[in-house]
C-alpha cells in the first residue's frame, strides 16, 4: 500500500509542478495591454508616414491632424519618381548594390576572420584582434577626410565603389563571428576533419561556415540595415547625379520649400525594401538562431 501510494503523490507532485509552470509561463492581461501598447509606439511613425505620403502638403499642418489615409499616394509616389533632380530609381538601384556587395563581403570576410581567430593557431593573433577591436572605438566621421583623400586619388569620387570598398568588412562582423565561433564549433570537430585530410579551406567551407549560419543571418540582415540607410558618407562622396536613395531623399527636400507628401512618399518606397527582407528572412534568422541555441 505505501509503495503504491508514492507514484501516485509523485505524480500530483508533478502535476502541480506542471500547473505552477503553466501560470509562470501565462502571460497577464497587464502584459498583453504593454505589447499592445508598445507596438502601437512603434508602428504609429510607419503609419503616419503613409497619411502624409498619401494626402496633399497641406495636411501637415491640419489641427487636429488627419489620422486617415487620403488618395493621393500614387501621384506622390508618381511625382517622386518623376523627380529629374533626386534620381529616385538610380539611388534605389545604387542602395541595393551597395549595402548587399557590403553585406556579402562582411559575412563571408567576417566569418572567414572569426574562423582563424577563434580556431587556428599563429604568430601575433591577440594582438591583430586587438587592433581589430579597437578600430570599433573610433568615430567614423575622425577618418572622412583621409578616406575622402585616398579616394580622390583612386579616382572613385562619384562613384559607387567608393561608399563599397572602405566598409567591406567590419571589426564588429570579426568580433560577432569570432565569438559565436569560439562557442559553437568544438575543437574535436576541427581536428576531425583535418585527420580526414580536409585543407583549412575546405574545413571552414563544409563545416565551419554552415555551423556560423545563424550568426551569419543575423549579421547579414544588421549590416544589410545600417548601409541602406548610410547617409553621411554617400552624401559626401557621391554626386547628386549618381546617389544612393538616402541622399536622393535628401534631394527632394527643397532648401526653401519642404513637399512633406512628396518626401514622405519617397521614405516610403525606402522603407519597403527593408520591411521585405525582413519579412522574407526574418524567420529563417530566428529559426536559426534556435537551432543554434538548441545545438549548443
Amino acid at each position: 500500500m505505501a509503495s503504491s501510494s508514492m507514484p501516485q503523490h509523485r505524480g500530483r507532485r508533478s502535476g502541480g509542478t506542471r500547473q505552477s509552470g503553466r501560470r509562470i509561463f501565462h502571460a497577464s492581461p497587464l502584459t498583453y495591454g504593454a505589447l499592445i501598447f508598445g507596438t502601437i509606439l512603434s508602428v504609429f511613425p510607419l503609419y503616419w508616414m503613409v497619411v502624409i505620403a498619401s494626402r496633399t502638403n497641406d495636411a501637415i499642418n491640419d489641427v487636429p491632424p488627419k489620422l486617415t489615409p487620403g488618395g493621393m499616394l500614387g501621384d506622390n509616389i508618381s511625382r517622386v519618381l518623376n523627380n529629374p533632380d533626386a534620381h529616385f530609381v538610380k539611388g534605389v538601384f545604387n542602395s541595393f548594390l551597395s549595402a548587399g556587395t557590403i553585406t556579402l563581403s562582411t559575412v563571408l570576410l567576417g566569418s572567414l576572420a572569426g574562423f582563424a581567430f577563434a580556431k587556428l593557431r599563429f604568430r601575433g593573433k591577440n594582438i591583430l584582434l586587438m587592433i581589430i577591436l579597437a578600430t570599433m572605438m573610433v568615430p567614423v566621421q575622425l577618418g572622412v577626410i583621409p578616406l575622402f583623400m585616398l579616394m580622390t586619388k583612386f579616382g572613385w569620387q562619384g562613384q559607387i565603389q567608393a561608399v563599397i570598398a572602405p566598409f567591406m568588412i567590419t571589426g564588429f562582423g570579426v568580433f560577432m563571428m569570432r565569438q559565436y565561433a569560439q562557442d559553437a564549433i568544438p575543437d574535436e570537430l576541427i581536428e576531425a576533419a583535418r585527420v580526414d585530410g580536409c585543407s583549412t579551406w575546405r574545413t571552414y567551407w563544409n563545416i565551419v561556415l554552415p555551423a556560423l549560419r545563424p550568426a551569419a543571418a543575423v549579421l547579414g540582415l544588421l549590416t544589410f540595415m545600417l548601409y541602406w540607410n548610410e547617409f553621411f558618407w554617400p552624401f559626401i562622396v557621391l554626386s547628386q547625379d549618381n546617389p544612393t536613395v538616402q541622399v536622393s531623399l535628401k534631394t527632394l527636400n527643397g532648401a526653401y520649400y519642404a513637399d512633406y507628401s512628396q518626401i514622405f512618399a519617397g521614405t516610403v518606397l525606402a522603407t519597403i525594401p527593408l520591411l521585405l527582407v525582413f519579412i522574407l528572412f526574418g524567420r529563417q534568422i530566428i529559426g536559426g538562431i534556435m537551432e543554434g541555441a538548441v545545438k549548443a
